[in-house]
């Protein structure tokens, strides 16, 4: 009974950061301290601290696989699912309803030029996201370097399938400097293939489903299933991937760049993970299958973006501990964190088409990246201003 208590304390606790934790994975650790540690003990400020780093050198989103963690060091996989699924809900409902609502105004005839001023205002979030993150965590001529050729390639290529290589090749370069790391006593690494042998299954089946049977709901729920199992470093280098397989992509293009970046500026303006973005796209995805299909599109898009990191982070965790010794394992983080740094440069300027270069929105997205490097002016109200004065201009 006292565990069950302690449960749903813990899992009010999620539902309180889901609707108020605010600004990405840096604002979300910064809330996990205060609640999971200070205020809760659920677990030491080392431990979170390690969690996030293990968290930090996995593909998927780190908040989210971080929270998750939580939960399964608390109660096991079955509170770890419960933990995501209630972490993951609000913010996914609310893309879910801005992209049924984005459809339902296009299908009338109903203008959208209220969102005029959020696309551009999403390329100036990108631009400092990149900046942001390149000054974190680049700090060597070798990840400069990298950075520079992953932003470059990232561009020019505009193909999904680039990234995943781009990552593996910058980390495993900077491996070879893993003597630069000092030696840690390391114990034998027992582990447990079972959570890695379901990643993988899953892998396998929706993309053998999804060539089979060509329905939609399942290539959707692979193309996630796959950028989830292959992305480092969080939600904003998530964009440059989408951006390049449902805008770019000849064969596939089932987003404008308009809808695109209207989507992207939207999950500025919410609490949760910035993951929650794939319900849109889903709910897009779908939008000739009705109301009905773009739900189902926005459920099977969440769901693909969110279990490989989780399962994931299940299989891993049970031997975290010796494996983060490994100084090879810490050299590798250098090269895919530049690269990652590389491509959310990349999606600043695929995201920039040169019909869009005119003053008004060169001034909007630079007027962006000045409020978030210089003020302390929260994203979503900058995104609410945006909507307002779209509004304002549409109709006065």
């Amino acid at each position: 009974m006292i565990k069950r208590v302690r449960y749903y304390i813990f899992l009010k606790d999620i539902l309180f950061l889901a609707l108020t934790a605010f600004g990405g994975p840096q604002a979300h650790i910064a809330m996990l301290f205060d609640v999971m540690v200070n205020k809760r003990g659920y677990l030491t400020e080392k431990d979170l601290i390690e969690l996030n780093a293990l968290c930090q050198i996995l593909p998927g989103p780190t908040s989210t696989q971080t929270i998750t963690a939580i939960g399964f060091k608390i109660g096991g996989p079955n509170l770890a699912y419960l933990t995501l699924l209630v972490w993951m809900l609000p913010a996914v409902t609310f893309m879910t309803i801005a992209g049924l609502s984005i459809s339902y105004m296009q299908e009338n005839n109903i203008s959208l030029e209220f969102t005029r001023f959020i696309q551009p205002m999403a390329i100036g979030f990108v631009a400092f996201a990149a900046y942001r993150i390149s000054t974190k965590v680049v700090n060597s001529k070798t990840g400069v370097a990298l950075m520079i050729v992953s932003a470059l390639i990232s561009y020019l290529a505009s193909s999904p399938y680039i990234f995943p290589i781009i990552l593996i090749i910058s980390g495993a370069i900077t491996a070879f400097k893993f003597k630069r790391h000092s030696i840690e006593e390391k114990g034998r690494l027992k582990i447990d293939w079972r959570n890695f042998v379901l990643w993988a299954g899953v892998f396998l089946v929706a993309a053998g489903l999804g060539g089979i049977t060509r329905s939609l709901p399942i290539r959707l729920f692979e193309n996630f299933y796959r950028n989830g199992s292959l992305i480092f470093g969080g939600g904003q280098v998530l964009i440059p991937l989408l951006y390049a397989e449902f805008v770019v992509v000849p064969f596939k293009q089932y987003l404008t760049s308009e809808e695109f970046k209207t989507g992207y500026a939207l999950v500025q303006a919410i609490p949760g993970p910035v993951f929650s973005f794939s319900s849109y796209i889903g709910s897009i995805s779908m939008k000739e299958a009705g109301t009905g299909g773009q739900i189902l599109g926005a459920f099977v898009c969440a769901a693909g973006i969110f279990l490989p990191g989780t399962f994931l982070i299940f299989f891993i965790i049970r031997f975290w501990e010796n494996l983060k010794k490994y100084r090879i394992v810490k050299a590798s983080l250098e090269g895919i964190n530049a690269a990652s740094s590389g491509m959310v440069i990349a999606a600043a300027f695929l995201l920039f088409r040169p019909d869009d270069a005119n003053l008004l929105n060169i001034s909007i997205i630079a007027g962006t990246f000045s409020l978030l490097m210089f003020t302390r002016i929260p994203a979503p109200f900058i995104i609410i201003a945006g909507l307002i004065a779209g509004i304002l201009f549409q109709y006065f």
